[in-house]
Formats: structure tokens, sequence, C-alpha cells
């Protein structure tokens, strides 16, 4: 489980305080070591795509030396001699959460035999045969009465006998009663063919319900079976991490990921962290954006809870993210009238307040005009975008523009640089995006619950290794841009500097440098632009 590192390393300077594994450049060390396993990965063939985490760390005895851990199972199992072991091992052969596993299988596949039965799919086919016959019956015998009473009402028109009245409406009697004695009868007959019907599905909800609890109970039970250490030797299980988050109930596979493994191990074994890095090795999942061999901060969702208490205690570097960098904010206004404000955002600063509450230019517009009513933000740019936002000062013209941006009239154009010069000099990107829920902010491509997300773009320069680039979304879709470039069917090219899809540079080479719409007040056209500083 520890491997030494090569002693021509040690003139490497070593790391003072333990990386924020939500943001990090990945250490030198870390990176020799992440360099190791994929040696070893590529000795032994693995190809699936998969996140693998490092962990430089020092032995008992002072040893410098690292661990390594797989994100989930690595070729179906938990247990690798070249890497640390899991949390809990919830695949043991002769455990609780087997067996009980085999039991709710037991009850999927009950489920599954009553639906594919063929005295189920009978007693189904004889219902909807009987509805439909008696739907077509209601609507020839309407026919038959109206007709009738038509034929009648021609004959009333004549003179007739009394006798020749009484029989129509004897006839009309019988007709009326015929019909209702049939109707009767199709409905006695589908209330029978129902209860049958209702019998089975009474089974398989009853089924479903039992599964649902077994279900629930089962996770739950594992959740108490993970319990976890930080550097102070306090433990915790997985619901006692989760309790104090939004959802209270940790997503399935918490603690299954790289970095709870490598510091549980470490924990355990009394090695001393000092750094670690997670990395995506083999092919590319067809739906989020990894690629081999780059470095990735761990998940929001089921890492940051566990994380914080497992690191709780140790030193670690601060997430620039999560800092305000932006107390005293001036804005450069680009256009300013009694109804609206067109302002240059910087790159690092949020359109709204996060979690964190830091400065954005929400709270920069609150502050500037005390005045103004409504939501102010009009659209809103990802916090490492620079660019042009519109900010109303009215709730009636924040409305007004609104509908424009829902109408798709706002014109809008962003400049970037990609990651290759491999690319066609125009064209147009179509892929649904939905949020990943298991990592958000990230986006994922997804053409079964994906938005609808279009972007159009041409090639501005190309240079030696990079080639800027123009974007004209169509669609506003959260890091839609950054997407589109990033995915494998989109342009296969990172902008430069995307910490989430590609690798960090000093910034994100990403720029909102002109918007076109129609002033909601003046009606004339409005268009901005703010050239980007690189």
């Amino acid at each position: 489980m520890f491997h030494k590192l090569n002693p021509t390393v040690q003139p490497i300077e070593m790391p003072t305080r333990f990386n924020n594994p939500f943001y990090y450049d990945p250490h030198p060390l870390c990176q020799l070591a992440a360099k190791a396993v994929q040696e070893y990965l590529t000795s032994i063939n693995h190809e699936e795509g998969k996140m693998f985490g490092v962990m430089l760390v020092k032995s008992p005895t002072g040893e410098l030396g690292y661990l390594a851990a797989f994100s989930g199972l690595l070729n179906g199992s938990n247990h690798h001699p070249y890497f640390v072991p899991p949390v809990y091992d919830l695949l043991q052969d002769e455990g609780y959460f087997k067996k009980e596993e085999s039991n709710i299988s037991g009850i999927n596949q009950q489920i599954k035999e009553i639906e594919n039965s063929e005295a189920y799919k009978l007693d189904c086919i004889n219902l909807l045969r009987l509805q439909n016959e008696l739907e077509a019956y209601k609507v020839e015998s309407k026919q038959q009465l109206k007709q009738a009473k038509t034929h009648r009402d021609s004959k009333r028109s004549l003179e007739i006998s009394d006798e020749e009245k009484q029989s129509m409406i004897r006839e009309s009697q019988f007709m009326k009663a015929e019909f209702k004695r049939r109707e009767n009868a199709y409905k006695q007959q589908i209330e029978e063919a129902q209860s049958l019907v209702n019998d089975w599905k009474f089974k398989i909800e009853q089924l479903k319900r039992e599964r649902k609890q077994r279900s629930a109970a089962l996770q739950h039970w594992l959740f108490t079976q993970y319990k976890l250490q930080n550097s102070r030797g306090e433990t915790k299980t997985l619901i006692d991490i989760f309790e104090k988050t939004n959802n209270k109930i940790p997503p399935g596979g918490s603690a299954e990921c790289a970095g709870p493994k490598l510091l549980q191990y470490a924990y355990l074994n009394k090695y001393v962290p000092l750094a670690m890095a997670e990395f995506w090795w083999g092919k590319s999942p067809v739906h989020e954006i990894r690629k081999a061999g780059n470095y990735y901060p761990a998940c929001n969702d089921k890492c940051k809870p566990i994380l914080t208490f497992m690191l709780d205690g140790v030193e670690i570097d601060e997430n620039p993210l999560e800092k305000d960098q932006y107390n005293e904010l001036r804005l450069e206004i680009l256009f300013e009238d009694d109804s609206l404000v067109i302002v240059h955002k910087p790159e690092g600063i949020l359109s709204v307040p996060g979690k964190q509450q830091q400065t954005s230019v929400y709270s920069w517009a609150k502050k500037q005009y005390p005045h103004a009513t409504g939501p102010l933000i009009v659209h809103r740019l990802d916090m490492d975008t620079s660019g042009i936002l519109v900010i109303a000062k009215t709730k009636e013209v924040h409305k007004l523009l609104q509908e424009q941006f829902a109408s798709r009239t706002v014109s809008k154009k962003y400049v970037a640089i990609i990651q290759s010069v491999d690319v066609p000099e125009s064209g147009v990107i179509s892929l649904p995006l939905c949020c990943d829920p298991t990592d958000r902010p990230r986006q994922v491509v997804n053409t079964e619950h994906g938005k609808s997300a279009i972007t159009k773009y041409e090639v501005i320069e190309k240079y030696s290794h990079t080639t800027k680039i123009a974007f004209y979304p169509i669609t506003g879709r959260t890091h839609q841009l950054r997407v589109h470039a990033a995915h494998h069917q989109g342009l296969n090219a990172p902008i430069v500097g995307d910490n989430l899809y590609g690798t960090k540079n000093k910034r994100l080479f990403l720029h909102a440098e002109r918007i076109s719409f129609v002033h909601p007040q003046t009606n004339q056209m409005i268009v901005i632009e703010r050239k980007s500083d690189f």
C-alpha cells in the first residue's frame, strides 16, 4: 500500500500545508506519484475510465512516499494490492449487505415474474377489450337512439293516431332501457375484470413498498458502517457527517471516492498526510468531461462534507473561490441611464451572492443604487468569466429585459482561448445540458434529461498551440460555452484556464465581449462592446 518515492526527488521542495482538495495545483511530488500510478495502470492494461488519487505521506518511521486509491470499484473489486482498501467493503461475500441486496433482488424478480406472467397479461387484455367494447357500444347506441328520435320527430309532424304516438313512446322507452341494460352488463363485466387486475396490481404494489422500505433500511444501515476518522482521532459515520447538510441523507456512493479512502488509510496506519491529487485515467465518459491525465478537484455533493470533517485539524490551503477578494469593489460602467446600467464584470467575482455571501455585482448594485427595485441582475456570468453584465434599475425594466432573453432576441458575443488548433473555422454545436447531481455545479451532456443548448462559433485567430475563438450562444445554459468547448462531441478543446472541464491557468480565458438588445424604454437598439484583456 505504501510506495516509496525515488530518492532523486528529494531536492523538490516539500509542501508546507496540505492542499485544498477543492481547488489546487498538484504538487510536483504528487505529479510524480500520479505518473507512477499511471505507468502501473498501463502495465496491467487498465483502460476503463476512472478517477484515481494519490496522497503524499510520511510513514511512521519518517520515510517519504505515497498512497494510491481508486474511486468506486476496480475491475469489479474493492481490493487491489497496489491501492488502499475501501473505508467499508460492502462486497463481502457473507456480509449483511450482500445478503439483503440478494433479498431485494429477489423482490425485483417476483415483480418481473408477475408483470410478465400470461395470467396477468390476459387479465389486462380482457379488461382493455371490455372497456373498448363498452365505448364502441355507447357510440353506436347513441347514434341509433339519435336516428330513431329523428325518425319519430318527423312522423310527429304528420297527422298520426294516438295509438301510433303511444307506440313511438314505447319504442323510445324500450331502446333507452335496452341501452341501459347492456351498458350495465358491460360495467358489471368490467368491474369483475378490473377486480382481477387490481389484485395483481395490489401484489405488485405490496412488493414495491417492501422493496422501497428494505432498500431505504439497507442504505441507512450501510451509511452507519462507514466510520470515518479525522486527524484529531474523532470518528463519525456518514449519517453523522451529512446530518447538518441541506439534504441530510448522504448521496449514494459517498466515501467511495479516492480522497476519503486515502485519508482513512493514512489515519489508521499513522501516516502523515502532506498533499493529495486526483486524476482521471482511461477512456473518457460519454456524458461527463474527463480527460486521461488531467487533475480534477474533489466533488462537492459527496466529498465536501466528508473531507471537511476528515481534514479537521489539518492545516490546509485556502480555497480562493470561497474567499471574498473584492471588499471594495469598483466596476467599470459601460452605459447608464435612468432605466439600466451596463458594467464590466472582472473574472473572479460572482454575478449574485453565493453560499459564502461574497461580494458580487448584485451586492455592488444594491449599494450603488439603494432606491432601485426588483432583482437588478438581468442575466449572469460565471464567476471566472469576465465581461459585460446588464443591470435593471426597476422591476418593470428587469421583466422586459428578461422577456428579450427568454425570446432569444438578445445577441451576445464571447471570445475565448481554447486548448487546440485542430478545430473547424466555424460551426454550430448542439449538445443538451443538465446539472451533474453528484458534483454541482458541473454540467453534463444528457440527451434524455438535458435542456437544449446551442452555440455558434467562428475562429478568430490560430496560435502555435491554442486558438482564439468567438462564441455566439443561442441559448444561455449554465457553463454552456465551457462544456461545448471541452466535450468530445463539441470542439474537444477546453477553454484555457477552465479548472472544471480542462486545466487551471492564471484565469479562465472566456470573456463576454459584446451584447445588443432593444432598450425597453426608448425602443432603440443598444450595442455595447468591451474588448477582453487577452
